[in-house]
């Protein structure tokens, strides 16, 4: 079962919440918390009440254990642009990008299959570039 939360038009540019996403992207949704709980970054307190929204809906509408749960997905996208103009030097005008994010989260009891690491063929190395140079007769 997956449940979500999101929020959106949070008053935060879409890349300083991704720096904090991914300090806790990879964590259980509690320890996230208590990682958040200490951040010093103005993001840190809409991702902490988001993720606390997405376990209450976990716990209250779907019955779920809160301790099995997973982050499926965090995606942080772009939200509203505000634009604001600024008196500039030989009577410009400077504009002022405001920039707002979206954010959602899902939450999953299922177990997630873990990628397996890319590796070469059996009995083969790889290639490196002046063995390539030697197959293709070039020479850089």
């Amino acid at each position: 079962m997956e449940t979500t939360a999101s929020i959106k038009n949070i008053r935060i540019s879409p890349q300083k919440v991704k720096m904090v996403v991914d300090q806790i992207k990879r964590k259980n949704p509690q320890d996230a918390i208590v990682a958040l709980s200490v951040a010093r970054q103005k993001s840190a307190i809409f991702i902490q009440k988001l993720i606390k929204s997405a376990l209450a809906n976990a716990k209250n509408n779907q019955q779920l254990d809160q301790n099995t749960l997973k982050f499926k997905e965090i995606v942080i996208g772009k939200g509203v642009t505000f634009k604001r103009f600024r008196a500039g030097a030989r009577g410009r005008a400077k504009p002022i990008i405001k920039r707002t994010t979206n954010l959602r989260i899902v939450l999953t009891n299922e177990v997630l299959p873990k990628s397996k690491p890319i590796k070469a063929a059996e009995g083969e190395p790889r290639p490196n570039g002046r063995e390539m140079e030697a197959k293709n007769g070039t020479k850089s």
